[in-house]
């Protein structure tokens, strides 16, 4: 009898090992388009325009059509030499602000089919979109508001051509990772012949609520990005790096005096860090030009960042729970310069060499406390983002241990939330196992989709512990691993 008991028990305690329910959702959360914008994590943002062949950074919009001939443009080798940069993603300025569109638009007569580029045939919006697919790369794309050509600018007729021109970009060039709108709008231009002024209420003038309305109903899956965020936040800066400390949540904050936040119009002091607890998911986008500046310039051939500068904002953008937008210039040929193609070549090879081998693969991983075999420790180290391991609701402070038999060397740190529940770790550490007593070797605060720690100074250890130190409910990590920098 007493061994009858003993099995049931036993097999109880077996069962309720697997019977613990999933953790409750925590905060505000990611929708199923921000998921795989997350998982995205490096794309590119291309400026080519009649602004290319003036060797400007601004173009007023009156660049004659006839200059914008690129002669060996080919969109293959473009997309090619980004994803052998590790961009996963491409976002065309379909139109800046001078306005010229790299399409056949029906809206305005300052396009693509008034240069000699493929005699007035062509297309590089689909050219560029194209390619995307037959490389798989993501496509997106940006659409400039403000328009420095447009004599409509200005008028209520401008914001229907406007409206008019993203429903052609949703209509003809497929599934769209992105539509991104940038914050600069009014002022001086050429405007249609005449060389003015305007100014608009920013507040209301687009009327963002019922543009965007028209993004959501023919491209549901495309993230929208602006400066105060509606999928995706700017960073606050232009320099390609997100705060020490980034919340995904985001509750917009207006400039002083304004009753509301709309593009432009907003305290951006905020957008590198977040806000904890904020009212939505609304992750950051680190953008940063691979070069001085968005545009081509000849001059510029030794200011291109090294694969070290951008490894280096890789790990201050992704690993801080952001992406990395690198602008991206092609020459006045419609091609990359030799510079760009071989730096983007080197940083891919660096993060892919230094992120190919997570040595808590070969590690026995365990926990002070777990919620169960359906939460194993195992799935943080098994690849899948779609398992994780959890605590029990109760155990707000967990710490988890990885031990090898031999020392491992590693630099680099990452960890992962499973994000479809919610951010939630404030603070954690992580030790080693030194002269019989744990040991710091670093400490940080938010997590979220990605957090990477680079140590200076490579570390040899055969235990290592995370310590979370603060968190409002129980945690999930659907990845811990240890990973070592490869050489240059």
């Amino acid at each position: 009898m007493k061994n009858i008991f003993l099995l049931f028990g036993c097999l109880f305690i077996y069962l309720f090992s697997f019977s613990q329910p999933a953790p409750k959702p925590y905060g505000a959360l990611p929708s199923a388009r921000q998921l795989k914008w997350h998982e995205t994590e490096v794309y590119g943002l291309i400026h080519f325009t009649p602004t290319t062949f003036e060797n400007k950074e601004w173009g007023y919009g009156d660049a004659d059509p006839n200059i914008f001939n690129p002669s060996m443009f080919d969109a293959e080798k473009i997309i090619s030499a980004l994803k052998a940069g590790g961009l996963k993603g491409v976002i065309l300025v379909s139109k800046h602000h001078d306005g010229f569109a790299l399409w056949p638009t029906k809206t305005t007569n300052y396009n693509i089919s008034q240069s000699p580029f493929r005699n007035g045939k062509g297309d590089l919006v689909k050219e560029i979109e194209q390619a995307c697919r037959k490389l798989g790369m993501k496509f997106g794309v940006y659409c400039s508001p403000w328009d420095r050509n447009n004599p409509r600018y200005g008028t209520s007729a401008y914001v229907e051509d406007y409206r008019n021109q993203l429903k052609e970009l949703y209509s003809n060039y497929g599934e769209l990772f992105m539509s991104w709108h940038d914050g600069a709008n009014g002022g001086d231009g050429y405007y249609g012949g005449q060389r003015t002024t305007k100014k608009i209420d920013r507040s209301t003038y687009y009327g963002w609520d019922t543009t965007w309305a028209i993004t959501r109903k023919m491209q549901p899956n495309a993230n929208i990005f602006s400066d105060v965020g509606w999928d995706v936040r700017w960073v606050g800066n232009e320099r390609g790096f997100a705060a020490e400390t980034s919340w995904a949540t985001f509750t917009p904050v207006p400039v002083q005096g304004e009753s509301k936040t709309v593009p432009g119009q907003l305290d951006d002091k905020q957008n590198p860090f977040g806000t904890r607890n904020g009212a939505n998911w609304v992750p950051a986008e680190c953008d940063v030009p691979l070069r001085k500046g968005w545009f081509y310039h000849p001059e510029d051939k030794d200011k291109v960042k090294s694969p070290a500068q951008l490894f280096d904002l890789y790990l201050k953008s992704v690993g801080r729970g952001a992406a990395l937008d690198l602008g991206i210039a092609p020459n006045t040929n419609g091609l990359l310069a030799e510079e760009d193609i071989a730096s983007l070549a080197a940083f891919g090879k660096l993060v892919n060499e230094s992120f190919k081998k997570n040595l808590a693969e070969n590690a026995s991983v365990s926990s002070n406390e777990t919620r169960g075999k359906a939460f194993s420790t195992l799935l943080m180290k098994d690849g899948n983002p779609n398992t994780y391991w959890a605590s029990s609701d109760k155990d707000l402070t967990p710490s988890i241990e990885f031990s090898w038999k031999e020392n491992i060397t590693f630099d680099l740190i990452r960890l992962r939330e499973f994000i479809p529940l919610g951010q939630r770790v404030e603070s954690f550490e992580v030790d080693v196992f030194e002269n019989d007593q744990w040991k710091k070797i670093a400490e940080a605060t938010s997590i979220g989709a990605c957090r990477i720690l680079y140590l200076n100074t490579p570390v040899s250890a055969k235990k290592i512990r995370i310590k979370v130190n603060a968190s409002p409910v129980c945690v999930t990590f659907s990845e811990i691993g240890f990973y070592k920098k490869a050489d240059l």
